[in-house]
Order: C-alpha cells, then sequence, then structure tokens
C-alpha cells in the first residue's frame, strides 16, 4: 500500500471541486487542472464559500473543529493550473470531467505518459466503464474508480470501483485514501451503475412512471416516500437535485448494458432532457425553482 501525498483533480466543476476541497482539509497537497482560467476561478469560488460556511459554524460536516486559520490553511495547499504538466508530481490523479468516454481516454492516456510508474489514476464516473479508459494506459493494474457523491464535502460514502485488472494494492491504497478524507468506502465491481445508482436510478425512473402515468401528483408521489419510507427527499425533487439529464445519461448507459426495462428512461424523461428542463440547475425540472416561483 502507498502513501498519497500529492493528489492532482481534473475538472473544477461541482464534483472536482468538491473532492479537491476534501483532499486539502485532510493535508494533503492538490492540484486542479481545467482547460480555461475562468473555470479554475469559479471553482475556487465554490471552494472558498463552503469553506467559509464550515469556519461559520466552526465545525465540519462530521462536527471536526474548523476555523478561519483551517480555511486559509486549506486554500493554501491549493494550487490551479490549466497545464497538465503540473500534474506530474501527484501520487494520485482524480479524473472529474465531461461524461464522456472517448475524452476520458484521451485524459487517461496523457496522465500514463506523463505521472511517475507508482502514481495511481482514478476515475469519478457515476457509470462509465472503467476498464475502458484503463485500456488507453500502460498500468491498468493502478486504474479504478473513485466515485464521491454530490455535495462531495457533506456526502461520506466512496465507491472505489475495482476492475477485472485493477490491483489489491491499488484498492488498499485507495481505501486507505478515502477514510484519511473522512469518508467510508465501499468497493464495487465495474459495472454500469456501480452500488448506489445500480439500485437507485430504476426506482427514480419508476417513480416518473407512476407521474406520467396520473396515477399520483407529483406532491403525493414525494410525500409518501419521505413519511412512508423515512427518505430525506422524495424520488421527484431527488430528480431534480441530482439533475434530469445526469440522470438519462446514466439510465441510458444502464440499459444499453442489461437490456432491462426499468432501466430504460421514460419517455416523459426524454422530452424534459430535450426542452432543457434539467432540475435544479436549468430552474425548472418537476418544480419549478425559477425567480418567479419563489416569489
Amino acid at each position: 500500500m502507498r502513501e498519497i501525498k500529492r493528489v492532482g483533480v481534473c475538472g473544477c466543476g461541482l464534483m472536482g471541486s468538491g473532492i479537491a476541497q476534501v483532499a486539502a482539509m485532510s493535508g494533503h497537497d492538490v492540484v486542479i487542472l481545467e482547460a480555461v482560467q475562468a473555470a479554475l476561478d469559479k471553482g475556487i469560488a465554490s471552494i472558498g464559500s463552503s469553506l467559509a460556511k464550515f469556519a461559520e459554524k466552526s465545525k465540519t460536516p462530521d462536527g471536526q473543529p474548523f476555523d478561519a486559520n483551517l480555511r486559509d490553511a486549506t486554500l493554501a495547499r491549493i494550487k490551479t493550473t490549466t497545464n497538465i504538466a503540473d500534474l506530474a508530481p501527484c501520487d494520485l490523479v482524480i479524473e472529474a470531467i465531461v461524461e464522456n468516454m472517448a475524452v476520458k481516454r484521451e485524459l487517461f492516456a496523457k496522465l500514463d505518459s506523463l505521472l511517475a510508474p507508482h502514481a495511481i489514476i482514478c476515475s469519478n464516473t457515476s457509470s462509465l466503464c472503467v476498464i475502458e479508459m484503463a485500456a488507453a494506459t500502460k498500468r491498468p493494474e493502478q486504474i479504478a474508480g473513485l466515485h464521491f457523491f454530490n455535495p462531495v464535502p457533506i456526502m461520506k460514502l466512496v465507491e472505489v470501483v475495482k476492475t477485472i485488472v485493477t490491483s489489491q494494492e491499488t484498492i488498499d491504497t485507495l481505501y486507505a485514501f478515502a477514510k484519511k478524507l473522512g469518508k467510508a468506502p465501499v468497493l464495487a465491481q465495474d459495472t454500469p451503475g456501480f452500488i448506489v445508482n445500480r439500485l437507485l436510478v430504476p426506482y427514480l425512473l419508476y417513480a416518473i412512471r407512476m407521474y406520467e402515468a396520473g396515477l399520483a401528483s407529483r406532491e403525493d408521489i414525494d410525500e409518501s416516500m419521505k413519511l412512508g419510507c423515512g427518505y430525506p427527499m422524495g424520488p421527484l425533487t431527488l430528480l431534480d437535485f441530482v439533475g434530469l439529464d445526469t440522470t438519462y445519461f446514466i439510465a441510458e448507459i444502464m440499459f444499453d448494458e442489461f437490456k432491462d426495462p426499468l432501466m430504460a428512461p421514460p419517455p416523459l424523461l426524454k422530452r424534459m432532457v430535450l426542452a432543457g428542463h434539467h432540475g435544479r440547475k436549468s430552474g425548472r425540472g418537476f418544480y419549478d425553482y425559477s425567480a418567479a416561483a419563489k416569489k
């Protein structure tokens, strides 16, 4: 098992910035790579805002003391770059870019030729085949999935995804790394959806089918699952939070792999995505989040 000291994060969006934040909070030196400076600026601003909230509350989500000095120390550990060569000293690089296999394979090949022989490369993908990314490298035994959940600084779970060739040393190293971040790692196999989405997505899709068929209102569907099953939010609210476009993308991959009708995207979901109704991030999904609706 190797010790991870320097961490690279490719992508500074919602997931990448969160991963960089928790890595820096746990004492790692972090380098974030993005294609353009504007994306880095936006991501660093998001990290700063998140850390400021922890400092204001004087504790982290898991109850550890946190103040302005720790906030400043965390930010000081984070460096940003638009040059992939700056990732060369990293012991671990976590990819959190667009969910496009061709783009990911191109990145993995570049990282493979750049990083030291001992370095591990991981993908934060929620659905794509990790071994297909590993095949673009000459170190497939050091490639794995490391799937965090949104919002990364708060959600405890990390799925460590083992391909058919990932070494046990790599898995042990990633487990130790996840625990140092304060996360709870679970081992998942390299199949679409891994553990959580393999169970969650069919449930969400069936909730859409119920609403689409007029069997219940959106509010009653959500309220029933909250009060009847103790869930913190109903399935349609959760879909809006996750993103309807994201769910549609994952469902298509899972259906293509398994041909299970329960994993097929319902017609309503497809039409909402085509209309740009992606949930909270677009201002409208199953519910209206626009400024007018709030008023």
